[in-house]
């Protein structure tokens, strides 16, 4: 007889020590059984000495609730518990590592910016490449800088004035061939003092956001947005999630973005671009 179950106990509490344990992670889907809530994980904080995890449901609204038992996923029960501790860089990459998978320069300051940059269409291309090369950037003193779009790109890259010491590189959404994007482009590189001191490159997505691999957000594929209606807008639209104001965009901006770690979350055909990018504002 064991002695330390004596007493009055819940015969219909399921056996806990049998149910898979299993880590906390942002964007895992989640079901309390107690009061039905289905939501994705937004955050886990300590709360009174305790983990506690937020999860949104498909509407945008959140509720709160203590790890442990009580939870499904996939429709299995599972005992949720505190995040696993991650990799020294903090991205999912190996130890010694960046999250774009380079060498990890121990001890090393960032350097004081260079004159030359990379400019990139938008805030979301900002955040997305400094979530991935910030390290790298920094111990290089390469600054990004959005443009906020690109129909006056000459005009800016004038202002600039490139040269040998103050080179310029751009990464430009949907960078196809015949598209209004490929003509800027030729008309920039044509320009005095562009040739050997400007690069511009590009992905084929209509968005950066496009650039995040689909499985790493659970999905077969992206959504496709019918013809004539705002793109980000239908995307949120099509995940169920809040799409009718700018915050909407933004939060709906940051979920996807807490979803990259690494490189490894990324298409090769940014990955390649920014990759290009470095290598030419770097080398001597």
């Amino acid at each position: 007889m064991h002695y330390q179950n004596w007493g009055a106990q819940d015969l219909t509490a399921p056996a806990r020590a049998q149910l898979p344990e299993v880590p906390v992670e942002r964007g895992m889907v989640l079901e309390d059984v107690q009061s039905g809530w289905v939501g994705a994980v937004t955050r886990v904080e300590k709360s009174g000495g305790m983990h506690v995890v937020a999860l949104e449901d498909r509407r945008g609204k959140s509720r709160s609730f203590r790890l442990g038992f009580g939870f499904l996923l996939e429709g299995q029960a599972i005992r949720l518990m505190p995040p696993a501790p991650r990799p020294a860089a903090g991205t999912g990459t190996a130890a010694g590592r960046t999250a774009s998978g380079s060498v990890r320069v121990a001890g090393q300051r960032a350097q004081v910016a260079k004159a030359s940059r990379i400019w990139v269409e938008g805030k979301h291309d900002a955040e997305l490449v400094e979530k991935v090369w910030g390290d790298d950037l920094r111990v290089e003193g390469i600054v990004v800088e959005p443009l906020h779009g690109i129909d006056d790109l000459s005009a800016a890259v004038a202002d600039f004035r490139p040269g040998p010491g103050r080179r310029l590189g751009v990464l430009v959404d949907h960078l196809v061939p015949d598209s209004k994007e490929s003509r800027i482009a030729e008309s920039v590189m044509a320009s005095p003092g562009a040739a050997g001191n400007v690069l511009i490159v590009g992905h084929p997505y209509v968005d950066v956001w496009q650039a995040i691999r689909p499985a790493v957000l659970g999905i077969e594929r992206w959504p496709v947005v019918p013809r004539g209606q705002d793109w980000k807008t239908g995307i949120l639209a099509a995940f169920g999630w809040p799409h009718e104001t700018k915050e909407d965009i933004g939060l709906g901006w940051q979920k996807l973005l807490g979803a990259v770690r690494s490189y490894a979350d990324l298409e090769a055909s940014l990955l390649g671009r920014v990759e290009e990018v470095i290598d030419f504002l770097t080398v001597p």
